[in-house]
């Protein structure tokens, strides 16, 4: 299933092995990889791509879209199902490649999948945590209608640094 944005030529589709060339053009960056949790890796590889497209091609609960501008996948966002008692909580996530940055890509992709998740019901609450450096990851959530809920001191070590990480939220339906 295909969804659109409100950037022409910008859409949120399930990603598909013929992405595979462009993910690690974008993925292999380390200013993209600064911004993301340590289950992202790099430098990112052809085998990275590869497992990355069986977790994509068997979500589950969980949702993962690529990010598609002008025909070529450029980034991903998702919402990872929580597990036990957090099940209704979603894990809200995204990246892109940087040569788009600052361009609304990412806060149209989270619009339609928000639009999306308000539909589908799947989820009652969305997180996404975000590291402290990264103000315009906490700028894009705001604009989505996420809320700062809390700042955990000193609780992710990225880069070889001990940082804070700010906990955003958002209710869906409320």
């Amino acid at each position: 299933m295909k969804l659109a944005t409100a950037i022409r030529g910008c859409v949120l589709r399930p990603w598909a092995p013929a992405d595979k060339a462009s993910l690690i053009a974008n993925a292999n960056n380390r200013n993209v990889w600064r911004n993301l949790a340590d289950v992202f890796p790099h430098p990112y590889t052809d085998a990275d791509a590869d497992a990355w497209f069986q977790i994509a091609a068997s979500p589950g609960r969980s949702i993962h879209y690529a990010i598609e501008l002008d025909g070529a996948a450029v980034g991903g966002i998702s919402a990872r199902t929580g597990e036990g008692i957090f099940v209704r909580t979603g894990h809200f996530g995204y990246w892109l490649g940087e040569a788009h940055w600052g361009k609304g890509v990412v806060t149209a992709a989270g619009h339609a999948l928000l639009d999306f998740l308000k539909a589908d019901a799947r989820f009652a609450r969305l997180e996404s945590p975000v590291f402290e450096w990264n103000p315009s990851s906490m700028r894009v959530l705001e604009k989505l209608g996420f809320e700062r809920v809390a700042v955990l001191r000193k609780s992710v070590t990225k880069d070889g640094h001990l940082i804070d990480s700010v906990l955003y939220s958002c209710l869906l339906n409320d």
